[in-house]
């Protein structure tokens, strides 16, 4: 997932806000305790979400695969005053400790956690928001897409993590998740409704925003 060289990601990384004390434990108990540490967004892409999300300042966001939460506490940071995110995910096995950390953060009150399918979930959802970060099932990437675009405003922005899946998007062997990465690269560039731009942060960020 980290196609940088290890000495100028150190370099990168070493002139980019640190963590929060809090972030940094968060990461240590995940790295320690929970299955796929690699899942989390760590240093470099947290900072960027956040900053993202402060430059944006949304008032509602959406987060489709929650994780331990550190996303969702690097997004919630830029939040507009009175702002809510809502983030969603199908581990309920996490759920204590996902909420150990919003506690820690001091962003409980603004952060609405869902345990439960996105795919069943989001389309219930009477909202509009402003940003929302995709980084559950690849599989889903493109029918989340679907389901979110006609829900935001004009110039609010979509997230989508994973989008170079460990470089096998130029692989010469394709299985079934990096085709289905594959589609929905194709199926966002393609897209009229929104102006996209792939970052090749840590495993990829495809940013778009809505026209």
């Amino acid at each position: 997932m980290e196609f940088t060289d290890a000495e100028l990601q150190q370099y990168v990384e070493q002139h980019t806000k640190p963590e929060s004390e809090v972030l940094k434990k968060l990461n240590r108990e995940t790295h320690a305790n929970v299955l796929r540490p690699r899942m989390l967004s760590g240093h470099l892409q947290g900072r960027v979400l956040s900053m993202l999300s402060h430059m944006i300042k949304p008032k509602c966001i959406l987060e489709i695969g929650t994780y331990t939460g550190y996303s969702a506490i690097c997004l919630a940071e830029g939040l507009a005053p009175e702002g809510k995110l809502i983030t969603i995910d199908v581990n309920e096995e996490l759920e204590e400790m996902v909420r150990r950390y919003f506690e820690d953060a001091g962003l409980a009150a603004c952060i609405d956690y869902m345990i439960g399918n996105a795919v069943e979930v989001v389309p219930t959802l009477d909202i509009q928001p402003d940003i929302v970060f995709i980084d559950a099932d690849k599989a889903s990437y493109a029918a989340y897409f679907d389901m979110v675009i006609d829900k935001m405003p004009s110039g609010a922005f979509i997230i989508a993590d994973n989008v170079l899946w460990s470089g096998k998007v130029v692989g010469e062997k394709v299985d079934k998740k990096t085709q289905a990465i594959l589609d929905f690269n194709k199926k966002v560039h393609n897209d009229e409704r929104v102006e996209n731009v792939l970052f090749p942060i840590r495993d990829g960020l495809m940013v778009m925003r809505k026209i």
